[in-house]
């Protein structure tokens, strides 16, 4: 089955780049130039993955990432024009999976797409089979083989990134893991700079799992090493 991959920017030459790196890898890419664009090819076909540009007309990224979350966890690699930190962490925070600056090197892209794929496809593999292996922490259920996060038979929704993080603090209870250590076994990837990319992503977990358990707390702190959750 082909793979589908939107890119959606307002620069057709950048456009038009990533189309030509993602097209010698053998997907099928459509395109947008607008956020109005993006959410519309969004609701009309069934695709894979979403590269997202920041600073768009009309409707901005920001926004776009917000109301796909509110239907699909589709993974999405956000781009920006800006390093600053806190582009960064708003486009995380609405739900992003990973974040890639402009100007950027197209092989590094396509190696983020593919390992952003490659997750989301054993979650997927991991949803049919639907084989009960779960670790329970007071009331929350982590299913780790259909990729699944309950409380009280009430589903929670995670990104596969935010899954993988709290399935690695999971397994491992009372384990300190620093925010390098999670990059690294999660994104597969050197942790250079991670520190506020993984502190971004525990924060949405947090407040995923405290709104369902009515503000306990699961995923704990120690300041200056990490985070953990309690034995």
């Amino acid at each position: 089955m082909k793979t589908h991959i939107l890119i959606v920017d307002d620069e057709t030459e950048i456009v038009q780049l990533i189309a030509l790196y993602l097209r010698n890898e053998g997907y099928t890419i459509h395109t947008a130039f607008n956020g109005l664009e993006a959410l519309d090819m969004m609701k009309r076909e069934q695709l894979h993955l979403m590269i997202l540009d920041i600073m768009m007309p009309h409707v901005d990224g920001i926004e776009v990432c917000k109301q796909v979350r509110q239907f699909s966890n589709i993974p999405i690699l956000m781009l920006s024009a800006k390093a600053e930190d806190m582009d960064k962490i708003m486009g995380l925070m609405t739900g992003a999976d990973d974040y890639m600056i402009k100007p950027f090197n197209p092989l590094e892209l396509v190696a983020r797409v593919k390992a952003l794929l490659r997750r989301s496809s054993l979650q997927h593999a991991a949803n049919q089979a639907g084989t009960d292996n779960n670790i329970q922490i007071k009331s929350l259920t982590i299913n780790k083989e259909n990729h699944t996060v309950n409380v009280e038979n009430k589903l929670i929704k995670l990104t596969p990134i935010e899954f993988d993080i709290l399935y690695l603090l999971a397994s491992h209870p009372g384990r300190v893991y620093s925010s390098e250590d999670i990059f690294e076994l999660v994104w597969k990837d050197t942790p250079f700079d991670s520190n506020k990319t993984v502190m971004v992503h525990i924060s949405n977990i947090r407040e995923k799992l405290e709104v369902a358990l009515e503000g306990e707390k699961i995923i704990h702190t120690v300041w200056g090493v990490g985070y953990k959750i309690e034995k």
